[in-house]
């Protein structure tokens, strides 16, 4: 069965999302993180259109460990309202599954 998640979120600052994602992966939250920084966001945040340099984080976890993950990144996450989205991919390589499901704990 695929129990494998994407989860995408973004950073103010690759200091941050490094930060983060490092605590998540150590605790075995998540299997690994991709750290892709100079994306540009345009977003409507209290009825004002922003825009802000930011770093997209790309978490691999399960969705066994989902809730936890989720609550972990909430409270090492800066923003009010952080990007925290996660996808359940349709194919994926069953070595690479089966590997993050052993990563997470």
């Amino acid at each position: 069965m695929n129990d494998l998640l994407i989860v995408l979120c973004t950073f103010p600052d690759l200091g941050k999302a490094r930060e983060t994602g490092t605590a998540l992966v150590e605790s075995q939250l998540a299997a690994c993180v991709n750290l892709i920084p100079a994306v540009e966001s345009i977003y409507r945040w209290e009825g004002k259109v922003e825009t802000a340099a930011e770093v997209l984080a790309v978490f691999k976890t399960t969705s066994g460990a989902w809730p936890r993950f989720e609550e972990r990144l909430k409270e090492l996450h800066p923003y009010d309202v952080p990007e925290i989205v996660a996808l359940r991919p349709e194919e994926v390589s069953e070595a690479y599954a089966r590997w993050v499901g052993e990563s997470v704990g």
